[in-house]
């Protein structure tokens, strides 16, 4: 039996246990249905998907430590001390699964093995520990600590004897004004110490392993927003010193993985949040998730949709043998868990007020850590004890499937994704992996489909192209006799086309100069001289009703497909639906507040159009998203993400020509110059920003006037 199959065997037999202790009448079942929180995921774009439990609670540890009395010790006895955790901040796990605890109000370290039964506490009696609130522990046993009240690292040797102690680093490189408060530490395979500091937005503080300063380490970067450039701009130097300073968020947390890359968590900031960096200083995670190209910045911390008046505070990170991260918030106690390249595989979180005494549910999570079998334990600050959670079978599933999924080995993970979907077809992790197995399998039609019903751009227009490309071999023949074919008509026609009409004596139709298919034809006149075609509109009556209201309905037309009928590739948002309704009243409240503005701004700058013909130009000004829109949304399907330039070029072709426009229909209707034209526009356009101000005060009083009357109403009903 080869290693494949052993992985399926051992899945379906754990799926099996499962199942077989959920069973009527078994503990388990009734266990499973008290658990204190449910499970999530949510998909790239923001879809809440209820999942299994991807980790069960296992059980309580820490909560009932007891020392040796250090009386009875002399005297030979076994009596105790109850010695319960105060305030601890920080937890590690080394290879062993000891666990080592920062009691940060008992100034001491604490050791447990890897049951919870207590080891030993380290206080260092040759200089006392104050407020420690870091520890980490390198493979030789020696432990770090980051002894807050003393402002100092300390090093120990593993039987707990003090080997350094490291105060603030002396260096011209650091400020004068940083201030140097260590709150956890990691260690790199080089002894080389990375200190995070309390408040330190300059990012962590890099020691070498005799605490020589080396430099800031990863540092977060501060925003810059439109209204920052325009103040830079402005701004004289003393009014931009005088301003606040901005400053970019500090890290609250971090830690290393076994192939030495560090992982950074900061509180404040909404986007990348968690970085993954490499010995360089540099971010591995942008671009690596599969819903990279929805995602102009990646947000971590998960919420669910009631908690979005509060943003997440992410508290600190682990990450576990696989690679998978976990983060944790200490607003909503919420636990987000993604895999190497930054995709979300769960998130779960409880009500703390009214649960705090369950099993599973941590009031205040001080830090998360993992042991070597990937259970997750987390420190509760509040309650002073540790939480230990365990992977259920459906979290082992997908986290083996995942991990070979991260690994390449795309086949050898299909019987796990199709044994995870069949347990939840809405699971999208299971969809992106059955995809990239087909892809690896080069069955390309299927990848395309699961790409597309996962929602993945980047493996959805890979595998389109693989299609394109094999259509194209397939019909490049008759492709090729078609072009041929429609060449030769075409240079016939060139060469007959007079002899043809000379000798039957047929010419086209010449409309009248009134008729409706006139005015319509007088669209093309705009195209080679614009302003002369708008001029035309207002005195030599070139434009009707009939014939405006056909090119708009046309533009809104176009405009709809436009959104709903572009490629899944340009437009993901197609994939969940577009509700066209309030796309089109957007539309045509937009048009109707310029018609309006644009014809009182003119009328008080002494323009000469009237409203009907603002009314007609600004109907045939749409033109360029009836003759462009439509042919670049049906080439939308034809093109992958290598031809997004040229999409982008063609929609901007779009908003360049209609805005153009605009401005030759103000210049030639109101008999403008084009600078008193631009003027105009940006006049009606502060006037339209008014009008839609106010209309929403409107609608804003009128509801506040209907609720009062209406309890008005219930008032003297109930008297």
């Amino acid at each position: 039996m080869n290693t494949q199959w052993l992985r399926i065997v051992s899945a379906l037999a754990l799926l099996l246990t499962s199942t077989i202790l959920a069973l009527p009448g078994s503990g388990s079942r009734a266990f499973a249905s008290q658990l204190p929180y449910e499970t999530y995921y949510k998909d790239g774009f923001g879809q809440l998907v209820k999942t299994q439990a991807a980790y069960l609670p296992a059980g309580v540890l820490g909560y009932n430590l007891a020392t040796a009395d250090a009386a009875a010790v002399s005297s030979g006895t076994t009596a105790t001390t109850k010695l319960p955790l105060n305030q601890p901040k920080d937890l590690f796990v080394d290879e062993q699964d000891n666990i080592y605890i920062a009691d940060t109000g008992n100034n001491r370290i604490v050791q447990l093995d890897s049951t919870g039964q207590f080891v030993r506490e380290l206080t260092v009696p040759d200089s006392p520990l104050k407020k420690p609130s870091g520890v980490f522990v390198n493979k030789e046993g020696n432990i770090y600590v980051a002894d807050t009240g003393n402002n100092r690292v300390v090093t120990l040797d593993a039987q707990g004897r003090l080997l350094k102690s490291l105060d603030r680093p002396k260096s011209s490189y650091l400020p004068a004004s940083f201030k140097y408060d260590p709150i956890n530490l990691i260690v790199d395979k080089r002894g080389f110490i990375y200190v995070t500091t309390l408040g330190a937005y300059q990012g962590l503080v890099e020691l070498d392993p005799d605490g020589n300063f080396i430099g800031f380490f990863g540092p977060n970067r501060v925003k810059f927003s439109v209204f920052d450039s325009f103040k830079r701009f402005v701004y004289t130097r003393e009014m931009y010193q005088r301003e606040l300073k901005k400053l970019p968020g500090a890290i609250a947390n971090s830690t290393i993985d076994r192939e030495g890359f560090i992982y950074t968590v900061t509180k404040e900031i909404q986007t990348n949040q968690i970085k993954k960096l490499n010995i360089a200083g540099l971010d591995q995670l942008p671009g690596k998730s599969d819903f990279a190209s929805l995602q102009s910045g990646r947000s971590f911390g998960e919420l669910l949709h009631w908690q979005r008046d509060l943003s997440p505070q992410l508290n600190d990170i682990t990450v576990d043998n696989d690679g998978n991260i976990t983060v944790v918030d200490s607003i909503w106690n919420t636990i987000s868990q993604y895999d190497r390249s930054g995709n979300l595989l769960f998130f779960w979180s409880s009500d703390t007020i009214t649960a705090t005494s369950k099993t599973g549910v941590v009031k205040t999570p001080a830090a998360i850590a993992n042991n070597s079998k990937n259970e997750l334990l987390i420190l509760d600050g509040t309650n002073n004890l540790i939480q230990v959670l365990r992977p259920s079978a459906f979290g082992s599933l997908v986290h083996e499937a995942n991990a070979l999924t991260q690994e390449g080995k795309y086949v050898e993970s299909e019987p796990l994704w199709n044994e995870v979907r069949r347990l939840n077809a809405q699971y999208s992790p299971a969809l992106i992996g059955l995809a990239k197995a087909a892809y690896k399998q080069e069955d390309y039609q299927r990848a395309q489909q699961l790409f597309y019903e996962a929602g993945v751009i980047g493996g959805y227009s890979e595998s389109f192209w693989q299609n394109r490309l094999a259509w194209f071999q397939r019909h490049f023949g008759l492709f090729m006799n078609i072009v041929i074919a429609v060449g030769v008509v075409l240079l016939l026609w060139g060469k007959l086309k007079h002899r043809l009409r000379f000798a039957s004596g047929w010419s086209l139709p010449v409309p009248s100069e009134h008729s409706l298919a006139s005015r319509l034809r007088h669209l093309f006149v705009l195209i080679k001289q614009p302003v002369d075609g708008f001029y035309s509109i207002r005195y030599e009556g070139k434009a009707s009703l009939a014939s405006s209201l056909i090119i708009l309905a046309a533009a809104i037309a176009a405009f709809g497909y436009m959104e709903a009928g572009t490629s899944f590739v340009f437009n993901p948002k197609v994939q969940i639906g577009i509700d066209l309704v309030p796309l089109t009243v957007q539309f045509i409240g937009i048009w109707v507040g310029w018609v309006v503005s644009n014809y009182l701004i003119s009328s008080l700058l002494r323009g000469e159009g009237r409203f009907k013909d603002v009314l007609y130009g600004s109907s045939y000004a749409l033109f360029p998203i009836i003759l462009i829109g439509i042919p670049v949304t049906l080439l939308s399907r034809a093109m992958t993400l290598d031809e997004l330039s040229i999409f982008h070029f063609l929609k901007l072709a779009i908003v360049l020509w209609t805005a153009l426009l605009f401005i030759w229909m103000v210049q030639g209707i109101h008999n403008y110059t084009f600078i008193e034209a631009i003027f105009v526009i940006v006049l009606s356009l502060i006037a339209l920003t008014i009008i839609v101000i106010l209309i929403f005060i409107l609608i804003s009083l009128s509801n506040e006037l209907i609720n009062f009357i209406n309890s008005l109403y219930q008032e003297v009903i109930i008297r």
